[in-house]
């Protein structure tokens, strides 16, 4: 008799541990959750966040000094694009480390789009002068999530930077990458 009470006992307890196991689980409400846009609620707040770097970085860089404003690129792009529109604001500069247009293109052409390098021009505009530069527009139009854990989320915006003093629209697109918990400019299209 007792086996057979302590058996049941087992059995019971097998039976309430499978219940357990088998029983779904409520959805939580942390988890993303995904909005009419398609896009999760954690991941827009992620480019919200990257929306109001880029808006503030740009802004901030064009009320710097002007003799401050080549350190104020390095901080706000990657290393690799710095590089890049570096060389393509020299080419057929009378400067060191100048290259030739076709030198650029063959040694940019597999990591970037040269065509819209923005070849003379400065960093997000084509203009020499300007007085006061503010964000006019701003609109994400892409979100890259990476394959793998090294490669860093990437946004695409279509901005639209203005100088209401002197008239001027300057349209770009920027791509911006979270990476170490930051934002940085990886590649800005110009025409």
């Amino acid at each position: 008799m007792k086996r057979m009470i302590i058996t049941s006992l087992f059995l019971i307890t097998a039976c309430k541990e499978e219940k357990k196991e088998i029983q779904p689980q409520a959805p939580q409400e942390s988890v993303s959750q995904k909005t009419e846009t398609g896009i999760s609620e954690n991941k827009r707040d992620e480019s919200g966040e990257a929306k109001k770097w880029l808006e503030k970085s740009i802004e901030n860089y064009f009320k710097a000094d002007l003799g401050n404003l080549d350190e104020e690129m390095q901080k706000i792009t990657t290393k690799e694009y710095y590089d890049y529109k570096t060389d393509a604001m020299n080419v057929d500069m009378d400067v060191d480390g100048s290259l030739t247009l076709k030198e650029f293109q063959n040694k940019w052409k597999n990591k970037f789009d040269v065509r819209k390098a923005g070849i003379n021009s400065g960093f997000l505009i084509s203009g020499q002068d300007w007085e006061e530069i503010k964000v006019s527009k701003c609109e994400q139009v892409l979100e890259s999530i990476p394959f793998s854990k090294p490669d860093p989320v990437m946004f695409i915006f279509d901005v639209i930077l203005s100088d209401k003093k002197l008239k001027s629209e300057y349209p770009v697109e920027i791509e911006v990458i979270k990476q170490n918990d930051s934002f940085l400019i990886a590649n800005v299209s110009q025409e």
